[in-house]
């Protein structure tokens, strides 16, 4: 059948190159962007997804940020506790040179003056803190109880945490003083003697105490390396659902220039084949 109203050939080429005209668009913007899915219409179960994984992503970001400025409040406790081991070791060393017999009352009370201005400093100690959040707190009494602690959430979900302590220095200033006039006192021979015990028992207190500061960093440093693999594994199941495959967009794009290419030239020979009605009629 030749009809001059109807070109059904046309139509159809015309078609299949609108199909292919989008196709080449959507292969265009696929690489220009790096990114397979660009719009909800693309894959919207991927997208759903993909949008799930990305909080995700950005949950353990933040909360690798919280874990590593918990890391640097235990630090800077450990750092002021180890400055105050420099300090009660000195008053340890004050307290056995005071032992000497051949030191005068005079002596004895410049060794006393010294140990008082060190007291003074461990009493400074006890209100350092870190972003306004102190670092040490707990009764004073003679044990390094650490039953005050800060709860750090490790977890993206929020559903894990692990405690720190704010370390309970008062039980180092509880044996040795924080103040002229408490604890120990090595104005005389048979004071330095007693404060020798003293101060040792102060020393294996401060001891304590870094040693549980030193297991709670290293149980964050492991939370954090957890939260990095997490991260990783994350990013990567969000790769596979959203980033092209540059490879194979390439070569569908190719197809696409061709099929392009052929699609017009075939509409261009559908319009041209109803001119040879003009011949019937001549």
């Amino acid at each position: 059948m030749i009809s001059i109203n109807t070109n059904s050939a046309a139509s159809a080429a015309a078609y299949n190159l609108g199909n292919i005209n989008t196709s080449l668009q959507k292969s265009l913007q696929r690489l220009s962007s790096g990114s397979r899915i660009n719009s909800s219409f693309d894959d919207a179960g991927g997208l759903a997804v993909s949008m799930k994984l990305s909080a995700a992503i950005r949950r353990t970001e933040a909360t690798q940020a919280n874990v590593g400025n918990s890391l640097a409040f235990l630090e800077t406790q450990d750092g002021v506790m180890k400055a105050a081991d420099k300090l009660v070791s000195r008053m340890a060393e004050l307290s056995q040179l005071a032992t000497d017999i051949t030191k005068s009352t005079n002596d004895l009370a410049l060794y006393q003056t010294e140990i008082n201005n060190l007291k003074g400093q461990l009493g400074l100690m006890l209100s350092e803190s870190f972003n306004g959040v102190s670092l040490f707190t707990g009764a004073s009494s003679g044990t390094p109880a650490t039953a005050t602690t800060i709860s750090v959430v490790t977890s993206q979900d929020g559903l894990q945490t692990i405690g720190i302590s704010q370390a309970n220095l008062a039980s180092v200033g509880f044996h040795v003083g924080t103040a002229s006039g408490s604890g120990i006192d090595i104005s005389s021979s048979t004071g330095a003697k007693a404060a020798i015990s003293t101060v040792n028992t102060a020393i294996q207190n401060l001891a304590q105490l870094r040693a549980y500061n030193g297991a709670e960093q290293s149980r964050l440093t492991f939370a954090a390396d957890t939260l990095s693999i997490n991260k990783t594994n994350l990013e990567s199941a969000n790769s596979r659902i959203t980033d092209v495959d540059v490879a194979e967009e390439s070569a569908k794009l190719a197809r696409f220039n061709i099929l392009q290419q052929a699609g017009t030239a075939m509409l261009a020979q559908a319009n041209q084949s109803t001119q040879s009605i003009l011949r019937l009629l001549m």
